[in-house]
């Protein structure tokens, strides 16, 4: 059977998924394309549903990919070009689009992982409102191979599907977590992490402070960067060093330098 109605109910599932009050509501989101489903499988991200069209399917793995979930008990349906074009959010769709569980941790899963790991190297992520700019936080997180990516008074929803498609998948294959920021300041304090806030204010440049150690960099909201809370709290505080008319840095942008600059700190130690 091939869905070619949009007034499917299945389809209508999938439609209703793009607002974040069904999300929440059902707590269900979308993964589309092959790169993000890929993960989501070595994530073991748990899908409810698949919705293929071979018509726009770009190589040979789809097929793949789709037996993988299936002797898991996905529910695989067909669809026509048409109906495949409405449901999915690309301009150019690669066939498949899943429907999946959210996963939640807190706290008390952030500091289980803690307990096996040594020199901590965390991403502290305040408040940030566009989609777009989170996932890229999160796929440079993975490259930096951080220990752990904490969400902090979440101003977009970590299960937008602009989120899942700008981390490419790597929402599924990082650890993340969401809580409030003075439940967060509290967990750093008693596991003595420093907090590293960048900020144009500051008299050290982000090359300049020792990053070797247990450390937690924390960015902020787009508009206003991070707040009192945050600023006041926080160790050490760093300044990316702008040389032409532009103030600042667009938030992902200065992650991805002050993730590297630990990289490349750790490494010459």
């Amino acid at each position: 059977m091939i869905f070619t109605s949009m007034k499917n109910p299945h389809i209508r599932e999938v439609l209703d998924l793009k607002e974040r009050k069904e999300r929440d509501r059902q707590g269900l989101f979308i993964i589309e394309g092959y790169r993000e489903l890929f993960r989501a499988h070595l994530g073991k991200v748990q899908l409810k549903s698949l919705y293929i069209c071979k018509e726009f399917f770009l190589k040979e793995n789809e097929e793949m990919l789709i037996q993988e979930f299936a002797t898991k008990g996905v529910v695989v349906y067909l669809c026509s070009p048409y109906v495949f074009e409405k449901i999915s959010y690309r301009d150019r769709p690669d066939g498949l689009i899943g429907i999946a569980l959210q996963m939640h941790k807190g706290i008390p899963e952030l500091e289980q992982l803690l307990e096996k790991k040594k020199n901590h190297f965390l991403l502290i992520a305040e408040g940030i409102e566009k989609p777009g700019n989170l996932g890229t936080i999160l796929r440079s997180s993975d490259a930096a191979g951080v220990d752990g990516v904490v969400i902090c008074d979440a101003a977009t929803d970590l299960f937008n599907p602009n989120v899942v498609r700008a981390s490419v998948g790597t929402l599924f294959t990082q650890p993340i977590f969401e809580t409030k920021t003075e439940e967060m300041l509290t967990f750093l304090q008693q596991k003595t992490i420093s907090v590293v806030a960048a900020t144009p204010h500051a008299k050290q440049e982000f090359t300049e402070a020792d990053l070797t150690k247990s450390v937690a960099i924390v960015v902020g909201s787009e508009q206003y960067g991070l707040s009192e809370t945050w600023m006041n709290k926080c160790n050490i505080q760093l300044r990316i060093p702008m040389l032409g008319v532009a103030d600042s840095l667009n938030v992902a942008t200065a992650t991805t330098l002050l993730l590297y600059e630990v990289i490349r700190q750790r490494r010459s130690v």
